[in-house]
């Protein structure tokens, strides 16, 4: 009979956990209302490739102009390029290339950040949309504004709509003033009418643009369209004024967690000559696709 009470109470222990156990497998939680976290994705690149040899020797010898008819040791140096200074191989990478030619010199740098998020709530291909995002602010563009039928010139900024609405306001009070004159010579029409040179058109000509096509062969600054998950392209022609005709244009795209940028700029040998503007945008637009398939393969 002494052992009686410690019977009965290992009976209510053993009663106690299997109405906790039961509780359970009701779905009764006592922590159910502490928040669960559920980290965010890591994004698709886990390295990034050689800069150096990230472009096939044939698409050098075509983008550096000249690299060809140099001699093997020289040839090769050039073809080899100078890899950026980079303390984090595994975050960001790049490589330049330059050919002197006797009637330019162009140059070729390719840069690619893996961008990595330290936030568990933000992914990593988001952390790099952000970086991109900032790219492409920093150039003028936003892809966020809706496109329309000239989509391609460009979105113009707040400024710019304010100067066109003042230009427009200025013609309209000119041709109200000019209303039921006669024609005056034709130097004086040629006054009126705006000049596309003057305000800086579509060709850049006093902008620094240096396209050697017409005005509708010269593309501006601009949102391009399926190359990675986002990208956009920013012609920077020579500033007015400039004894320099260089001309620089960069493309910079995002594909999951990695951003690229490719900068392509040609420097003619003598002041009077005009870089072509649009084979430079296709060119560099071209190596940065060849980058983007490489990167999902």
């Amino acid at each position: 009979m002494a052992y009686v009470p410690g019977v009965a109470l290992l009976a209510a222990l053993v009663v106690g956990c299997s109405a906790g156990d039961d509780s359970n497998a009701n779905g009764a939680d006592s922590k159910a209302g502490s928040p669960t976290v559920t980290p965010a994705p890591p994004g698709k690149y886990l390295t990034l490739p050689a800069p150096c040899r990230a472009v096939p020797r044939p698409t050098l010898k075509d983008l550096l102009p000249g690299a060809a008819e140099l001699p093997g040791d020289q040839q090769e140096k050039v073809l080899r390029g100078a890899a950026a200074v980079t303390y984090d191989t595994d975050r960001k990478v790049g490589c330049s290339w330059k050919s002197d030619a006797p009637n330019a010199t162009r140059s070729l740098s390719v840069d690619f950040e893996r961008v990595v998020s330290y936030d568990p709530a933000v992914s990593d291909d988001d952390r790099a949309d952000t970086v991109y995002a900032k790219k492409e602010k920093a150039a003028g563009l936003s892809s966020s504004a809706t496109p329309g039928p000239d989509a391609e010139k460009g979105t113009p900024t707040a400024e710019e709509k304010d100067k066109k609405g003042g230009k427009e306001k200025t013609e309209e009070k000119t041709e109200e003033k000019g209303a039921g004159k006669s024609e005056g010579p034709a130097g004086d029409d040629a006054s009126a009418s705006p000049d596309p040179s003057a305000s800086g058109g579509t060709d850049g000509s006093t902008s620094g643009s240096s396209s050697s096509g017409s005005p509708e062969d010269a593309l501006p600054s601009r949102i391009l369209d399926d190359l990675g998950d986002a990208a956009f392209l920013q012609d920077l022609p020579t500033r007015a004024g400039s004894t320099a005709q260089r001309h620089t244009v960069s493309v910079v795209f995002r594909t999951s967690n990695v951003v690229v940028t490719v900068r392509y700029a040609e420097q003619p040998a003598l002041i009077a000559q005009t870089p072509d503007s649009r084979e430079l945008q296709e060119k560099a637009q071209a190596l940065a696709r060849k980058l983007a398939e490489t990167l999902s393969e």
